[in-house]
């Protein structure tokens, strides 16, 4: 299932140089990291609400909606899904409340 991910960072890539009357995603990395953030906001509380109604479809398709926002901010950093995947896979097998106590010992 990586692989969607993969393809779906090469696509928003590719929509970077798209021009903005072309791109929805063009447009967002034009308006820059605020308008950016404003969507993952937005999506993120989607995602709530459609937890509080209790409706499965509608979590999943709004979840797809925060991830894909949250994946457009990465290539506003530049940040390779790659290297998220490789930040989970590191926590694979460590409790939950080590990490977080770890973290905040830097």
């Amino acid at each position: 299932m990586a692989d969607i991910l993969t393809q779906l960072q090469n696509t928003i890539n590719c929509r970077k140089n798209s021009g903005t009357e072309e791109s929805y995603v063009a447009q967002l990395l034009h308006k820059g990291q605020d308008k950016i953030l404003k969507k993952v906001i937005e999506e993120a509380g989607e995602v709530l609400m459609a937890s509080k109604d209790g409706d499965k479809q509608h979590v999943i398709y709004e979840t797809a909606d925060l991830w894909f926002h949250n994946m457009v901010l990465l290539a506003h950093h530049n940040i390779g899904v790659e290297e998220v995947l490789s930040e989970l896979a590191r926590r694979q097998g460590l409790s939950g409340l080590a990490e977080k106590a770890a973290r905040s010992q830097d």
